[in-house]
């Protein structure tokens, strides 16, 4: 298997495009549209926030009522089509329909997302401009332009994509872009991204490998702790390499490759949150079980005190085995221990920090503290000793630009 890659040379039987059609007043691209010369078998994750867009269930009944055929995906930026009551619906499939025309399908073979402010309707003039631009513009190779054409307070656009070579010598290839900067937790998918493949999948496989995919990835990434109301990733698998996952063997290396792109998106995202200036990964381990590790990673990836510790180069880790005390998940002080290392490595406990253990604080270096909570890149370990799961969330530091963004959001 090729390392997955920062760029999108092209997945077969699938065209893309950027437009700008006056959703976004600095001419930038704000409309992106994705097409498949052949029906493809689509799986979806859908935000679990109880205040749906309705571009999330047009898409939710789409894919139930056609799960085998769909054809094109339209994404458009600046209104999330959120809380906008009958007539928000009636503009999703008018979406949908305006996109059906130009790629001669049905109308349920369509997907549509959107992504901006909540409780404005869609311009469906601009849309409508949107579409026609989009699909006169569709080329195998303009995945830069369509991941420029959704993001919203992104600052760079979001591309992966890997090959992937069988036993017998044959290749299929994995895609995807996404935006998401702001609006981040784990529940689901904490944002919008459409990934391709050229191989050949079953229904039950493509949602099967999204769910595990997405669990590992876009489940385990925090910004700031909100879930959106428009949260979705699409897998859309329109076997034009001629490759069918069939084998075991076959599964097992396709949801290496597809978890290896979603994880490599989804970091994208935290690396570029609102705001943000830190990257941190951080593990729990000896945990009891799976859940208590990632209700403890959570409490702790969303705390302000923490993220705000992150931000200042302070090492206040007590507020990190504060949160995780309050968790919800039954905990000894006593038995808890917690590193940090700068970067992603520190594998081995000789290259961590070691600041916290059996109830208090080490004979740490507090300068060497300080160098590590000032880096870039941060890796926490806490360790329950209680158990032995473990959990992995990739965060970030909570900044004055995180304010100012958000507090700006509309004007």
């Amino acid at each position: 298997m090729t390392g997955v890659q920062p760029t999108i040379e092209g997945v077969l039987g699938f065209k893309v495009a950027g437009a700008h059609c006056g959703l976004k007043a600095d001419g930038a691209l704000d409309f992106a549209l994705i097409v498949s010369d052949r029906p493809c078998v689509a799986g979806g994750v859908f935000t679990r926030n109880q205040v749906k867009a309705a571009p999330v269930l047009l898409n939710q009944a789409h894919i139930q009522k056609n799960p085998n055929g769909i054809r094109a995906v339209a994404v458009n930026t600046r209104c999330a089509n959120a809380c906008t009551g009958q007539q928000g619906a009636d503009n999703a499939l008018a979406m949908a329909r305006l996109v059906a025309g130009r790629v001669n399908c049905a109308v349920e073979d369509v997907l549509v997302m959107s992504t901006g402010v909540i409780g404005t309707q869609l311009p469906m003039d601009k849309i409508g401009l949107g579409v026609e631009l989009a699909s006169a513009a569709l080329d195998e190779s303009r995945w830069h332009d369509a991941a420029l054409g959704i993001m919203t307070t992104d600052t760079r656009p979001k591309l992966a994509s890997v090959t992937v070579q069988t036993d017998d010598g044959r290749e299929y290839h994995i895609a995807g872009i996404a935006k998401g900067s702001g609006m981040i937790a784990p529940n689901m998918a904490t944002m919008l991204s459409v990934i391709v493949t050229d191989a050949a999948l079953e229904t039950d496989q493509a949602y099967l490998h999204l769910r595990q995919a997405s669990d590992s990835s876009f489940n385990r990434i925090v910004v700031d702790g909100d879930m959106s109301t428009n949260d979705t990733v699409l897998l859309l698998a329109n076997g034009a390499s001629g490759v069918s996952i069939a084998s075991a063997r076959e599964q097992a290396a396709f949801l290496e490759a597809l978890t290896e792109v979603s994880q490599s998106l989804a970091q994208r995202i935290v690396r570029d949150g609102e705001g943000v200036t830190k990257f941190i990964t951080l593990w729990i381990t000896e945990a009891p079980d799976q859940e208590s590790a990632l209700k403890i990673a959570n409490t702790i990836a969303t705390s302000p005190l923490v993220k705000t510790a992150f931000y200042g180069g302070d090492a206040n880790w007590g507020r990190i085995v504060a949160a995780a005390g309050r968790a919800g998940v039954p905990l000894q002080p006593e038995q808890m221990r917690l590193w940090m290392a700068s970067g992603q490595g520190g594998e081995s406990p000789d290259d961590r920090l070691l600041l916290y253990s059996e109830g208090v604080p080490t004979d740490y270096s507090e300068e060497a503290a300080t160098g590590i909570m000032r880096s870039d890149d941060i890796t926490v370990w806490l360790s329950c000793g209680s158990g032995a799961a473990a959990a992995v969330i990739w965060t970030c530091d909570l900044s004055h630009d995180y304010v100012s963004i958000n507090g700006h959001y509309r004007s």
